[in-house]
């Protein structure tokens, strides 16, 4: 059976299992866009968490009521320590903390600006790599940063002769998608960690449904009596969209962690072949909401893909 775990070899299916993980980013980035259109901003985030918390609930009730069938399969979810608990808690806020000022900055910046822009997240991966895991990057790697970044600066300084009151407007909401990269990139460092002692599914399972929690009371405390909401909550609107985000959400994350349990896998490869979902955002964001300026944004993907091809190449 191909769901059998002895059966199932890691050695060559990490990084098509990154590629997987990458198509349902990509995904899941637009149904992101579509629900936050006039929406709030903490109500879609935490609807869409509790729905992925619901479906894994079934991937958990399986493991238990039925453990013997499911003991031998990718998608058993086993019992894990306390301590096990408290690491996956702080995974939960490390992501939290991260889709927070990048639901932010989609909501208010451009699609196809703010999907480049995601896509260098793997460059401070390897950033932190190097830091924190002592690597060693060699000239491959180090021509795909340079290449990247300097796409993203380049961009960011023919973006200044645009309007001066829009790009004054849009500052906090770069600040919002900085900081979400790099809390990203933090969660990235932190799942090689975890990965080196945690089961998957444990994993996905339970940080999921510690990030629901944390939400419903983040949304509670932001609410208002009568009607009224914080700044940035405002109504939260049913979109069926937010269907899109849990499912595609669900599925990216498994095929992540799944690659990441292969202990020939490396994050900094993994990391960047997810980027390569950007390309779904991007192509929507140009033909389907008919976002302006598409040739500068063109030659900025364009220069964030060659980064990221040299990354690889210099990987693998």
């Amino acid at each position: 059976m191909w769901l059998q775990r002895d059966s199932f070899s890691l050695m060559c299916m990490w990084i098509i299992l990154a590629i997987l993980s990458a198509l349902c980013l990509g995904c899941y980035d637009v149904s992101k866009k579509r629900s936050l259109d006039g929406n709030s901003v903490v109500g879609v985030l935490t609807v869409s968490i509790c729905l992925s918390s619901a479906l894994l609930l079934i991937q958990w009730l399986c493991s238990r009521l039925m453990p013997e069938m499911m003991a031998g399969t990718l998608f058993y979810v086993p019992h894990v320590s306390l301590q096990a608990h408290l690491l996956i808690i702080c995974k939960a806020a490390l992501v939290l903390a991260s889709w927070l000022c990048a639901y932010m900055a989609l909501k208010h910046l451009p699609l196809s600006l703010v999907a480049p822009m995601q896509a260098t997240r793997p460059m401070w991966t390897l950033v932190g790599a190097v830091i924190i895991f002592n690597e060693v990057l060699n000239g491959w790697q180090w021509l795909g940063v340079l290449c990247a970044l300097g796409s993203v600066l380049i961009y960011s300084l023919v973006e200044r002769k645009k309007d001066k009151q829009t790009v004054i407007e849009q500052k906090t909401y770069l600040v919002f998608l900085i900081l979400g990269i790099l809390f990203g990139s933090a969660s990235g460092l932190y799942d090689k960690y975890l990965m080196r002692q945690l089961d998957h599914n444990a994993v996905q399972v339970y940080y999921t449904w510690y990030q629901a929690v944390m939400m419903v009371i983040l949304w509670a405390m932001c609410s208002r009596p009568a009607g009224h909401s914080a700044p940035h909550t405002g109504v939260f609107k049913w979109r069926r969209a937010i269907v899109g985000i849990s499912v595609f959400l669900v599925l990216s994350d498994f095929f992540y962690l799944l690659a990441l349990t292969d202990t020939n896998s490396l994050i900094a490869v993994v990391s960047t072949a997810r980027r390569a979902g950007t390309v779904i955002p991007f192509v929507y964001g140009i033909l389907i909401l008919k976002e302006p300026h598409p040739q500068r944004k063109i030659w900025c993907l364009a220069g964030i893909l060659l980064g990221l091809v040299f990354l690889l190449i210099g990987t693998l």
